[in-house]
């Protein structure tokens, strides 16, 4: 008898990182976790900025030894990167500056010089010669001619053009060092990062992470969103670094509002039955998931975004590993069964308020394509039109059988 996923079945699942400097180290969290139960099997990841970099080095460290070579691939990860924040790290906790702020990073002296400098002056005057110190680390970390060609997991890194403000979405064969960079690339701070001929910044702005190709190119229906950005706050911000604060997380979830708004769009069209039947028949269900991150980082600021202190980031890693593990607790029930996530309600309700919830995932019945659908990928497409085939076959046999006789 088959197990349902409640019962612990494996599962495979798309996880799509958000970007957020230091607090990445939460999401490093939430992955260790995953990675430590056996019904987690991961089909694709999309990540931005540190999500990128969590994402390519999760990928490698498959690819070399497997769930546990992952999670180590991860700790080496963001040891190295409290590393380089010892030397490069504008928030210091060293006594003085805590006995000073009262541990708030925001009203860090050497935070606040390095705020007026990057605002004073640019990436290009401050930084003539380009030095990146994320490319020594990323590159130490990353085998990319392995990940380039790697099967098991597709990778989807975001970074946005800056000629024209596009997004850009790439595959794990275009997968580089520069493609990594540019998606982990604020201009304040960095130079533009060129590839192929075109100067990129952080994919944030148009994609923080992008959710459309797991629909295109993954045969997993079940999306987990890991968020780093708080999506809510209760209270309003009235000091300068507050109102700051929440300025960026308002700007870094605006792509991501914005694709969940274009689902829950075509949810309600294929629900209330606006699609022509075949154009129903192309699209699937999509059972969304969410490890958020409200809670959990409703107390750090713009500012701890560039903290690199290792107990800092070991203390975000903990958080994401309690948060993962309270996720799977309540909600792997659901994961391959339905959407645990109300798009309407929890992310649209300021603009959508009073509309109906949506829809659940219906049971299966022929001829009745499922709401909250979105494109088939190809591989899926392929097999539905191979099914549609045959059974036109079927059906043309039988009615030449009956006008024969």
């Amino acid at each position: 008898m088959r197990r349902s996923a409640a019962s612990g079945r494996s599962r495979p699942i798309n996880l799509a990182l958000q970007g957020g400097g230091a607090h990445g180290a939460f999401t490093w969290g939430v992955l260790d976790r995953l990675l430590e139960d056996p019904r987690v099997t991961i089909e694709g990841l999309s990540g931005t900025s540190a999500g990128t970099i969590n994402a390519v080095v999760l990928a490698c460290g498959l690819l070399r030894g497997g769930r546990d070579g992952a999670r180590e691939a991860l700790a080496r990860l963001w040891d190295g990167v409290a590393a380089l924040g010892a030397v490069a790290s504008p928030v210091r906790r060293s006594p003085w500056e805590l006995m000073l702020t009262g541990g708030n990073a925001s009203l860090s002296p050497t935070y606040q010089a390095f705020r007026a400098l990057t605002e004073t002056f640019s990436p290009y005057q401050l930084n003539p010669g380009n030095v990146n110190p994320l490319r020594d680390l990323i590159e130490s970390q990353v085998d990319f001619e392995a990940l380039r060609s790697c099967r098991e997991v597709k990778l989807f890194v975001s970074a946005t053009r800056v000629r024209d403000g596009k997004i850009r979405v790439f595959r794990n064969h275009e997968v580089t060092a520069d493609v990594v960079l540019a998606s982990a690339c604020l201009p304040q701070y960095f130079q533009a990062v060129e590839v192929e001929g075109h100067a990129y910044w952080d994919g944030g702005f148009t994609g923080n992470p992008a959710l459309f190709p797991f629909f295109y190119e993954c045969d997993s229906r079940d999306v987990v969103i890991v968020h780093v950005n708080p999506i809510v706050r209760d209270e309003v911000p009235m000091l300068p670094e507050a109102i700051a604060n929440r300025v960026n997380e308002i700007t870094f979830n605006s792509s991501l509002v914005a694709e969940l708004r274009a689902i829950a769009f075509v949810q309600r069209l294929v629900a209330d039955g606006w699609l022509e039947p075949e154009k129903r028949s192309r699209l699937r269900y999509i059972r969304m998931h969410a490890i958020r991150a409200d809670r959990a980082l409703a107390d750090q600021s713009e500012a701890t975004k560039f903290d690199l202190d290792f107990g800092f980031l070991a203390m975000l890693r903990d958080r994401g590993r309690e948060t993962a593990a309270a996720w799977l607790e309540r909600t792997w029930p659901d994961v391959g069964r339905r959407s645990s996530v109300d798009i309407r309600r929890e992310y649209l309700k300021g603009s959508d308020a009073g509309a109906p919830p949506e829809p659940a995932e219906p049971p299966r019945k022929k001829g009745r394509p499922s709401p909250g659908a979105v494109p088939m990928s190809g591989a899926a497409r392929a097999r539905g039109a191979g099914k549609v085939r045959r059974r036109s076959s079927t059906r043309s046999r039988r009615s030449t059988g009956r006008s024969g006789s």
